[in-house]
Order: structure tokens, then sequence, then C-alpha cells
């Protein structure tokens, strides 16, 4: 059974930094790619950024380009969004996905195993 855990989140003020990590296990599929999203309350999930795991190429939303960096470790099954110079509006329980082949790594319909998501609190 997959399992996808995050951890990381927290409350910091505007200006500072947070790492999440999301730690996968029990795959039965080739994954193709790792997302980041986010869900702020009465408001849409998002994608916030994902990786190609055969490559390591990354995509990110406008709303985090250059601020946020996706990264993965493949020895510890782990993916990270390393979050700086952060907002109030970056304020959203953040979420971790895999997608298995076949679909587009920037539609959140097309990732089949998700997290329980951490909480990431931004205050001005």
């Amino acid at each position: 059974q997959v399992q996808l855990v995050e951890s990381g989140g927290g409350s910091v003020q505007a200006g500072g930094s947070l790492r999440l990590s999301c730690a996968a296990s029990g795959y039965t599929y080739s994954r193709k790619c790792m997302g980041w999203f986010r869900q702020a309350p009465g408001k849409e999930r998002e994608r916030v950024a994902h990786i190609y795991i055969g490559n390591g190429d990354t995509a990110y939303a406008d709303s985090v380009k250059g601020r946020f960096t996706i990264s993965q470790d493949d020895a510890k099954n782990t993916v990270y969004l390393q979050m700086n110079s952060l907002k109030p509006e970056d304020t959203a329980m953040y979420y971790c996905a895999a997608a298995a082949p076949g679909g587009s790594c920037f539609s959140h319909n097309y990732y089949q195993d998700w997290g329980q998501g951490t909480q990431v609190t931004v205050s001005s």
C-alpha cells in the first residue's frame, strides 16, 4: 500500500522559510512525477510544484517561482519543498502526491496517491 507522509509544516512570519518533506513507501507502480499542492480554506487545490522522477526536471506555479524549490532524494524516497520568502498568501494545507505514467503532472486529476497534508501558516 502506497504511503506518503508529509512533515515540516508550521507557523512562520512573512519572509521566513520552511522545508517540507514527503516520505514515500509501498509503491506498486512506476511513478512519473511527484507534486506538491496546497489548499487554503474556501479555495481550490492548486499545484505548487512538481518534479519528474526520471530526469529530475521541475516546474513551478508562477506564484512561487523563484521562492520555492522542489527536490528529491532517491536513496531516501523523499521529496522536499524548500520554501523561502514566505508570504501570508502561502498559508494553506500542503499535500504531496504521486502520479503514474500516462497523465499530466500539471493537473491534480492525474495524481493517484496523496499524503495527509501538513499545515503552513505565514503571519504578516
